[in-house]
């Protein structure tokens, strides 16, 4: 059993040695760098203003609160907190000192479900973000009837590669699971891999946080979807050693 892993940074390294101490194997490929946004700097004019502020990632988390103790400037504590996953919502409580809500299943539609989003009426919600996603939050919440914004407080940028020089590379080291957070990433890996090696790339089990980039994955042809529920390492940990544990029954 080998990994193929592509979340970014300290995420990305952290689950490879957290693999590799529960004896499995791990190939960390990037397909994304992380880079504050261009919207940062508005954060300090937006965030007094919020009576809601939702987190997407533990990224937003990572770079806003980065701002802030910059600038010598602090959470404000009259704000509603909530986050969509539970380690980004962890992450941000420890920064803000207080609770910070989140939903059991981290995705957007079960957020949307929690009680603190559905009366807000009037109110003005801030989403920190990555450049681009999470629309399904902003467009519901704005047809509740809130004043919803967001702040790009980082961007991701795509790491190109050449599937000629990797796929083989991949093959070698007899990767047989991949694990793909998002689903801006899963459409890059897929535009990314030349035609006469994606049946390969197909029969690969596939790790995803949430049954909408599991279904997405079905419909570009993988075979076998693991919904993991969450993007936490945690979560993609507790998927795949099961998987390691029947592989070593079976020897």
């Amino acid at each position: 059993m080998a990994v193929l892993v592509t979340r970014p940074g300290k995420q990305g390294i952290s689950l490879c040695h957290q693999l590799a101490e529960h004896g499995i194997k791990a190939v960390h490929h990037p397909l994304i760098t992380i880079q504050a946004g261009e919207q940062l700097s508005s954060l300090l004019h937006q965030l007094p203003l919020a009576d809601i502020v939702i987190a997407v990632s533990q990224h937003t988390v990572e770079f806003a609160h980065q701002a802030l103790t910059q600038t010598q400037l602090k959470w404000p504590i009259t704000a509603t907190y909530l986050a969509v996953g539970q380690k980004s919502a962890q992450f941000l409580s420890k920064s803000i000192q207080q609770k910070v809500h989140y939903p059991e299943i981290s995705d957007s539609e079960n957020l949307l479900n929690l009680p603190q989003l559905q009366n807000v009426f009037g109110k003005r919600i801030l989403i920190l973000r990555g450049n681009g996603g999470r629309e399904l939050i902003f467009d519901t919440l704005s047809e509740r009837g809130a004043k919803v914004e967001y702040c790009e407080v980082y961007k991701r940028e795509n790491l190109a590669f050449h599937s000629e020089i990797t796929v083989p590379f991949w093959q070698d080291s007899q990767i047989d699971q991949l694990i793909i957070t998002s689903s801006g990433q899963l459409s890059f890996f897929i535009e990314q891999i030349a035609p006469q090696y994606r049946n390969w790339i197909f029969q690969l089990v596939l790790y995803v946080p949430s049954e909408r980039i599991a279904i997405e994955a079905r419909r570009v042809g993988f075979h076998t979807v693991v919904n993991t529920g969450s993007a936490s390492n945690k979560d993609l940990l507790a998927s795949l050693w099961p998987r390691k544990q029947d592989e070593n029954n079976d020897k």
